[in-house]
C-alpha cells in the first residue's frame, strides 16, 4: 500500500505546507474494513467522499473491482484520475454522482466523513434507502472533526453502530442494519425575496452568511455584461444565491454560476429552479473559472473560499484572482468580499488591477477590482 500512498498528489487542487493527499483516517478505514474486503465481489464496494484517490486506490490495490467511487469536488476527481493513471490503475473504478446507482445494492461502504452533519445525513439516509441490507458502512475521519452527533445521526439510518479505537488521532463509526432510508432533499427558506436551496453540506445552508450579506449590498445597481455572451459571473457559487440576487434584479440579465462542488452545484441549480429563473442562469461545475474563454466577462463576484478539503489555507483565493483576471474583459470588474483579517488587496492589486474599498464592517471587506 505504501507504494500507492507515496505517489499521491493532491493536484490540481492546491498544494502546500500541511496539505496533504492521503492521512491516518485514510490508512484506518483502509485498515478496519481489509477483513469485509477480502470476501467482496466486483461492484460490491462503493467509496465516498474519498479526497484525492487514497481510498478508491487503496481498495484497487488491493484487487477489488467495480468499484464505484464518488468525490464532491471536482479537483477531487481530477486527483483521483491523475493518481490512478501514474500507477496504471484507471479502469478499476467508476466516479458517479451522489445518487441511488452510486449506492445500489452496494454490500461495503466506505465513507470520508464529512464535516457538515447535514451532508452526513443526507449521505447515510441514501445508502440506508438503496444499498444491500447486509451493507457494513465504515465511516471514518480526525478526532477534530468528529462529534458524538456523527453518532446519532448514523443511528437514525442504521440499527447498530460500533466504534474502533482511536489511532494516530482518527477513528471509524462502523454502521449496519440500514433503516429508514431515505433521499436527500435540499433544505429551502426565503431569504431577501429569494429562494434559497441547499443539500447537505452547501457552504451556508439556505440562509445568508454575513460576508456574502455585505456583497449584496456593495453590488452595483447598473452593471456592465449580463447579455448571453458577456453575462454576470457568480464565481464560487455555493447554494447560487448572488447569481439568483443578480438575476431577478436585473430581469433581462444572463448569469454564469459556477462551482468545484457537486452539492453547490445541484444546490444552486435547485435555488434557480425555485425563483424561475433557471432559462437565464448557467450553472456548471468547474474548477475555478476552466470553462470561460479569456476576456470574455465584464462583472464576476466572488466571496472566495478558504478551505482545501477540511485544511484552511490562503493559497486558494491566488488561484482565483488569477484565473478571473483571465476572464475579465479589459476594464471589467471583479467584486469580492473576504475576511478582512487576509488583507487580500495587494494580491488583487497585482492580479487584476486598481482596488477599490467598497464596504467594510467589524469582520469583512468587499473590493472591487477593475481589470488593467
Amino acid at each position: 500500500m505504501s507504494e500507492i500512498f507515496d505517489g499521491l498528489r493532491r493536484w490540481p487542487d492546491v498544494e502546500g505546507p500541511g496539505l496533504v493527499a492521503v492521512d491516518a483516517a485514510d490508512r484506518l478505514i483502509l485498515d478496519e474494513s481489509a477483513d469485509l474486503r477480502a470476501d467482496a465481489q466486483p461492484g460490491d464496494i462503493v467509496v465516498i467522499n474519498d479526497l484525492y484517490g487514497a481510498l478508491t486506490l487503496g481498495v484497487a490495490g488491493a484487487g477489488a473491482s467495480g468499484i464505484r467511487t464518488h468525490i464532491d469536488a471536482v479537483t477531487g476527481e481530477r486527483a483521483l484520475e491523475a493518481n490512478a493513471s501514474r500507477i496504471d490503475f484507471s479502469g478499476r473504478f467508476r466516479q458517479l454522482p451522489l445518487d441511488t446507482e452510486l449506492v445500489s445494492a452496494a454490500r461495503i461502504v466506505l465513507l470520508r466523513l464529512p464535516r457538515s452533519l447535514d451532508a452526513l445525513r443526507d449521505i447515510v439516509g441514501l445508502i440506508a434507502a438503496h444499498a444491500d441490507p447486509a451493507v457494513v458502512v465504515i465511516a471514518g475521519g480526525r478526532l477534530k472533526h468528529m462529534s458524538v452527533s456523527m453518532n446519532a445521526i448514523i443511528s437514525e439510518h442504521f440499527g447498530r453502530l460500533d466504534v474502533s479505537h482511536a489511532r494516530q488521532k482518527s477513528r471509524v463509526l462502523i454502521a449496519r442494519e440500514p433503516r429508514d432510508g431515505r433521499d436527500p432533499i435540499p433544505a429551502g427558506a426565503r431569504v431577501e425575496g429569494i429562494e434559497v436551496r441547499a443539500y447537505g453540506g452547501a457552504f451556508a445552508g439556505a440562509r445568508l452568511d454575513i460576508g456574502t450579506r455585505l456583497l449584496l449590498e456593495s453590488l452595483p445597481d447598473s452593471p456592465g455584461g449580463g447579455t448571453q455572451s458577456d453575462p454576470f459571473i457568480d464565481l464560487a457559487c455555493g447554494t447560487g444565491i448572488i447569481g439568483a440576487w443578480m438575476a431577478t434584479r436585473h430581469p433581462d440579465a444572463h448569469v454564469y454560476a459556477c462551482d468545484q462542488s457537486s452539492i453547490a452545484v445541484a444546490s444552486a441549480r435547485a435555488t434557480m429552479r425555485a425563483n424561475g429563473i433557471d432559462d437565464r442562469v448557467e450553472v456548471v461545475r468547474d474548477d475555478m473559472l476552466g470553462e470561460r474563454p479569456s476576456d470574455s466577462a465584464s462583472l464576476i463576484a466572488l466571496n472566495p473560499p478558504f478551505h482545501s478539503s477540511a485544511a484552511v489555507t490562503d493559497l486558494i483565493a491566488p488561484r482565483m484572482f488569477t484565473d478571473v483576471a483571465r476572464v475579465l474583459r479589459p476594464g471589467g470588474q471583479l467584486w469580492c468580499v473576504w475576511n478582512s483579517a487576509l488583507k487580500y488587496r495587494p494580491l488583487l492589486e497585482r492580479a487584476i488591477g486598481p482596488t477599490q474599498q467598497v464596504a467594510r464592517n467589524a469582520k469583512f471587506t468587499v473590493t472591487v477590482s477593475t481589470r488593467h
